[in-house]
C-alpha cells in the first residue's frame, strides 16, 4: 500500500483528529484570532484540490467501453436519485435548518473523486473502471453543482447565480487549470508521492482551520449539527442498497458490483466544503455540515469494504 493509500484508509481518523484539534484550539485562542485561522481554509483546499486534480487522467476514459451497464447505473444514481433522496432527507429531516440542507445538499450530490478508489481496491473491486469513472464524475459535478443548488436548494439555498458561478470558477476551474500545466510540464508526475501525502495533510489543516474559527458557532449549535446524523444515515443505508439492486438487475459480475457500490456511496466533501466556504462565507454551518459527513462516511465504507468484497479470483490448478 503507497503512502497516499495509507493515508486515505486512515482519513476518517485523521479527519476527525483534525476537527477535535481545531475545535480545543478555537476555544482557547480570543476571538480576533479564531476568526483569523479562518483565512487558512480556502487556501488549504484549494491547493488540495490542486494535488487531486493532477491526479486525474481523462485517458482512463477508455476502460468504460466494455463496462457500459455500470456506467449507466452509476450516471443515475450518482446525478439523478441521489439528488432527488438529498431533497427528500433535507425536506423531511431538516425542514426548518435552511444550512443544514444545503450544507446536506452539497455533500450528496457530489460524487467521490479520490479515495473511495481505496475501498474499491480492498474489496477487490474493478479498479480501472473506477478510475476512469472520476473525470467523467467531476466534469458533471462541475457543470450541476450550481443547477442542484439553485433548484433544489431553493430559499434555503439564498445566492444568487452570480456568485455561485463566481465559487464554482474559483474553487473547481482554478485548480483544474492550475494541475492541468503541472500535468503538462511533467511536474504531476515527478512529485506524485509528495503531492499523494499532502493532499489529505492540507484536508487536515483546512479542517481544524474551519473548527478553531468556529468553535464557538459549534457550541452554539451543537444540537443541530447533530440533526445532521439520521439523514446521512439514512443516505448511507439506502444508497448501498440501490447500488446492489441495480447491479443484479444488470447482472454485473463481482468486481463490477463493487466498483459500482464504492462509486454511488462516496461522496466528494473537500470540493463541496471549498464551495462552501466560497459560496456561503457568513454561513458557517454549511462548512460544519460538510464536515461532518466524511466522520460518518469513512467508517461505512469501511465496513461495506468488508460487507461486499468480491471473492478473489480463482486459481488454475496445475497440470
Amino acid at each position: 500500500m503507497s503512502v497516499m493509500e495509507r493515508f486515505q484508509s486512515l482519513q476518517g481518523l485523521l479527519v476527525a483528529g483534525a476537527a477535535v484539534l481545531g475545535f480545543g484550539v478555537g476555544l482557547l485562542l480570543a476571538p480576533g484570532a479564531a476568526a483569523a485561522a479562518g483565512g487558512l481554509v480556502l487556501p488549504a483546499l484549494l491547493i488540495m484540490l490542486v494535488g487531486v486534480f493532477s491526479q486525474l487522467s481523462s485517458g482512463r476514459l477508455g476502460a468504460i467501453r466494455d463496462a457500459r451497464g455500470l456506467l449507466a447505473a452509476s450516471l443515475v444514481l450518482n446525478f439523478a436519485l441521489t439528488p432527488a433522496l438529498a431533497w427528500a432527507l433535507g425536506a423531511g429531516l431538516l425542514g426548518d435548518q435552511p444550512d443544514l440542507r444545503i450544507g446536506l445538499l452539497l455533500l450528496l450530490v457530489t460524487p467521490c473523486t479520490d479515495w473511495y478508489l481505496v475501498f474499491t481496491a480492498a474489496a477487490r473491486g474493478h479498479t480501472g473502471i473506477g478510475a476512469a469513472l472520476l473525470p467523467l464524475n467531476l466534469g458533471l459535478q462541475l457543470v450541476l453543482l450550481p443547477v442542484y443548488v439553485l433548484l433544489l436548494g431553493g430559499q434555503a439555498a439564498m445566492v444568487d447565480a452570480r456568485t455561485l458561478a463566481e465559487a464554482v470558477l474559483l474553487v473547481l476551474l482554478v485548480p483544474l487549470a492550475v494541475a492541468f500545466v503541472l500535468r503538462r510540464t511533467g511536474a504531476a508526475e515527478r512529485y506524485a508521492p509528495a503531492i499523494g501525502t499532502a493532499t489529505p495533510l492540507l484536508l487536515c489543516l483546512a479542517v481544524a482551520a474551519m473548527f478553531a474559527a468556529h468553535a464557538r458557532t459549534v457550541t452554539a449549535h451543537g444540537a443541530e449539527i447533530l440533526m445532521l446524523l439520521p439523514a446521512l444515515l439514512a443516505f448511507f443505508l439506502v444508497l448501498p442498497v440501490l447500488a446492489v439492486l441495480a447491479a443484479r438487475l444488470l447482472r454485473l459480475p463481482a468486481d463490477r458490483r463493487v466498483t459500482l457500490i464504492m462509486v454511488t456511496t462516496a461522496r466528494n466533501s473537500p470540493i463541496a466544503l471549498g464551495l462552501a466556504v466560497t459560496a456561503f462565507p457568513d454561513r458557517p454551518l454549511i462548512a460544519l455540515a460538510l464536515v461532518v459527513g466524511p466522520l460518518l462516511e469513512l467508517p461505512v465504507l469501511a465496513l461495506l469494504t468488508q460487507l461486499v468484497r468480491a471473492a478473489p479470483p480463482r486459481r488454475t490448478p496445475p497440470g
